[in-house]
């Protein structure tokens, strides 16, 4: 990984290495990104597109995700939030919304 990658990189190899240890491995299907920035921060938002397999172990990742702790190197994990899940029969598609800080 080169020292430049940006965060958007970073957060989708995050959120499938999370989405893996959880035992509910996810494939990001899309991840946007717009530049942010507030009086004292700069950073991104982050809509990210993820595809995985129902179960137990998805609903209690997602449950979780707004308050996971997840590293993603050179930037704070501000927030993070489902704004929609659609599922069908063994699938369900998961739309993420995030925002990071430069540290």
């Amino acid at each position: 990984m080169s020292r430049d990658t940006d965060a958007s990189t970073l957060l989708t190899r995050a959120i499938e290495r999370e989405s893996q240890e959880a035992g509910c491995p996810a494939a990001i299907s899309t991840a946007t990104w717009t530049p942010w920035a507030s009086a004292t921060f700069s950073g991104a938002r982050h809509l990210v597109s993820l595809t995985a397999s129902a179960s137990s172990a998805l609903d209690e990742w997602l449950a979780a995700l707004p308050e996971a702790d997840i590293d993603v190197r050179g930037h704070l994990l501000a927030s993070m939030a489902v704004n929609s899940l659609r599922r069908s029969e063994n699938t369900v598609t998961i739309e993420l919304e995030a925002l990071t800080i430069e540290e």
